[in-house]
């Protein structure tokens, strides 16, 4: 297993095979992961074997997924499954996870599952029937996409990265093992922190992107030094309790740190004209920007408990 992901953006060959699609983007990154021990550097070799911003954020997705739940297999295409019609808050959570002898059924409907249409392995987010309380008690149960009673009905692409598809899933009265549970309270322990796991890993896949276009299309060292800097952040920061307020706090400056970067490079990709890259990345830019409010109620209650200690 290799460990110097930096120095691996910083000298490999900067030619991208061009992927327009799921079934060509996956074995590259599937053939990366095995190389790659830590999740984090699947995601920055990942990025940086993207030939767009597309499959750099299915990469760093990818790889949140695995440093989030490490049993998921290696050779399947994992998604996270939460967000309902009214939400993704424990509340808003309806999908339901119902207990009998012998058994356990789940049912309800899943939106916006991020790889859906290809996945082949979901976590899914659902009320535990037999918990009383307040807040739902929230489950995350592993489904496999052969299991009976589960469908999954493709959205239309979204307006930046179109590439990279989402799903509706519909659960019919799922069966599921006791051991396709995990253990502990789902949300606290993998809804409530995938955001900020996320995080890490997309922008490192990101940054990885564009350093290895920086490298392509000779842009400033300057920039680029910049980039293996933030890299070398994002991995160290990676390693470090989601939970923590202290993190929040790092990763929010991390973040402004690439978002910085990113908007830098605006007067670089203007150089190179029609190029197909320069043309992907004006349409897809957006994306580093989505849930930028939920970015920032995460790092004022952050400064809340730090304060308040």
């Amino acid at each position: 297993m290799r460990d110097d992901c930096v120095g691996f953006v910083l000298k490999s060959s900067v030619a991208a095979a061009e992927c327009a699609d799921v079934a060509a983007w996956w074995p590259r990154y599937r053939d990366a992961a095995r190389v790659w021990a830590n999740p984090m550097d699947r995601a920055i070799v990942g990025g940086f074997s993207a030939d767009r911003l597309g499959w750099a954020f299915a990469s760093g997705y990818q790889a949140a997924l695995h440093a989030l739940f490490p049993g998921a297999p290696e050779d399947r295409i994992a998604a996270l499954c939460v967000t309902e019609t009214e939400g993704n808050h424990p509340k808003a959570i309806r999908t339901a996870l119902k207990r009998s002898p012998g058994k356990c059924l789940l049912s309800g409907s899943k939106r916006w599952t991020t790889l859906g249409p290809d996945g082949s392995v979901f976590f899914v987010a659902a009320r535990d029937g037999i918990a009383a309380g307040e807040r739902p008690s929230i489950k995350i149960v592993r489904v496999a996409r052969e299991s009976p009673g589960l469908r999954i009905e493709a959205m239309p692409p979204a307006k930046f990265v179109p590439e990279v598809p989402h799903a509706r899933i519909a659960f019919d009265g799922v069966e599921v093992e006791e051991c396709d549970l995990l253990g502990g309270d789902g949300y606290d322990l993998y809804v409530k922190p995938f955001r900020t796991v996320e995080d890490l890993h997309v922008h490192a896949a990101a940054i990885a992107y564009l350093a290895r276009e920086a490298r392509r299309l000779e842009w400033p060292r300057a920039w680029v030094e910049r980039a293996a800097a933030l890299l070398h952040a994002l991995r160290a920061l990676s390693a470090e309790d989601p939970s923590s307020p202290a993190t929040h706090v790092a990763l929010a400056g991390a973040l402004a740190f690439g978002a910085g970067l990113a908007d830098e490079t605006g007067q670089f990709w203007e150089k190179a004209g029609g190029d197909p890259a320069a043309v992907r990345w004006r349409r897809d830019r957006e994306l580093l920007r989505v849930a930028g409010s939920a970015r920032m109620q995460r790092t004022a209650r952050a400064w809340e408990r730090l304060a308040a200690r």
